[in-house]
């Protein structure tokens, strides 16, 4: 029985020198993809075993994501079960335990998308956000609440404001500052007269690229973006698109709409507008500086309890006298109190007269930051508390 077996060895007996062969690596190679290795078919089993446990425990966390909301009693819609001071205590949980060897912000958003996803059970949020699809805003739509949430795209920063406000949406996203360019000052201008609050921020780094039907640099006559983006691009588009005429747009978005239209026009976008609309990549990232990261407020009706990690933004109306801005920051030195930010604006109230846009470490119910709202009501003509939210996470 010996001698039939010798002639079924494959290579080394067909090869008289199988260590130069140029076949046998192929044919090692074949047999490895089609007979796996003891090790690698099981760490296959395993992780098939893994996965079966991960799914049966975010079954159970679903299941006990509704027990929670039937402890709450019969509440009206999915904005009532929705705490965003527990989800942040709930992601900062995930970043202390991570050791890898996903990184935090991996980790975060799949732990973020099944709080999505169990919260959905109840209701879906109804998101307002500054649109068309495609946008940044709806980028910092899906890293807060998940992809879970119902977003909703608005035609204008104000618009999302009356949405909230007349409760069509539950919450609302509007970009406040960026890392390059500065504040938005018709968000802050919002907050002169809305009574909404701020429930959270979401800090998104921003990537632009230009995009066209074609793809092609030497196709582009004109382009389109909002005017933030133009800004954030005028070194590379100065370099690249001298003589390109450009035109401001009220949201990327509605740039990159434009440029599917027609050729010779391109868009200013996010890489995931040129998926939306069908377009090109015809260069990117082509940002003026790789650290563009925009801030986003969460905005709502309510305020929030504190998270452990949060901060407390203000509005300070103050009267015109002499040492008025020393009067404004002494109470939050003496108290101890960070300041982040401050910005006046005028206030709408009469000629000259400014309101001052602040954000301090802390949440309004901690004993320094008490303090130090009552020293500053001690002078100011009018102090609004904003929100106080948890601090961005990641």
């Amino acid at each position: 029985m010996s001698p039939p077996r010798k002639k079924q060895t494959p290579a080394k007996a067909a090869t008289p020198t199988p260590d130069t062969s140029p076949r046998k690596p192929a044919k090692r190679g074949a047999e490895a993809s089609a007979t796996p290795s003891p090790a690698l078919g099981q760490a296959r089993e395993r992780i098939d075993s893994i996965d079966q446990h991960i799914q049966e425990l975010i079954a159970e966390r679903a299941n006990w994501a509704l027990q929670v909301g039937k402890a709450k009693g019969p509440l009206k819609a999915a904005i009532d079960y929705y705490r965003p001071e527990r989800e942040a205590q709930v992601l900062r949980k995930v970043v202390d335990r991570n050791d890898g060897p996903l990184s935090d912000e991996v980790l975060v958003r799949l732990f973020r998308e099944v709080m999505s996803a169990c919260l959905a059970q109840q209701e879906p949020l109804k998101v307002g956000f500054l649109g068309p699809e495609g946008t940044f805003s709806q980028q910092a739509v899906h890293k807060h609440f998940g992809h879970s949430a119902h977003g909703l795209p608005l035609a204008t920063i104000e618009e999302v404001f009356q949405e909230v406000e007349s409760g069509n949406a539950d919450f609302g996203v509007v970009p406040v500052e960026n890392s390059g360019q500065g504040t938005i000052q018709s968000t802050l201008d919002m907050f002169l007269t809305s009574k909404l609050k701020i429930c959270g921020e979401v800090e998104l780094q921003v990537h632009q690229f230009l995009l066209s039907r074609s793809g092609r640099l030497e196709d582009v006559e004109r382009i389109y973006a909002h005017p933030q983006s133009l800004a954030q691009c005028k070194n590379w588009l100065r370099q690249n698109c001298n003589k390109t005429e450009r035109f401001a747009a009220t949201s990327n978005a509605e740039a990159a709409r434009r440029a599917r239209n027609a050729d010779d026009t391109a868009a200013i976008a996010g890489e995931s507008a040129a998926h939306v609309y069908g377009l090109k990549v015809v260069a990117g990232p082509i940002e003026d500086r790789p650290d563009n990261t925009t801030r986003f407020l969460v905005i709502g009706r309510d305020l929030l309890p504190p998270s452990g990690h949060d901060r407390t933004s203000l509005l300070v109306f103050v009267r015109d006298q002499p040492g008025a801005l020393f009067n404004l920051l002494k109470p939050l030195a003496d108290n101890g109190v960070s300041m982040n930010r401050i910005e006046s604006r005028p206030s709408h109230q009469g000629r000259w007269q400014y309101a001052f846009f602040i954000d301090v470490s802390g949440h309004v119910e901690d004993m320094p930051v008490k303090h130090a709202l009552e020293g500053l009501g001690s002078f100011a003509a009018q102090v609004r508390v904003l929100g106080s939210y948890p601090v961005a996470i990641l």
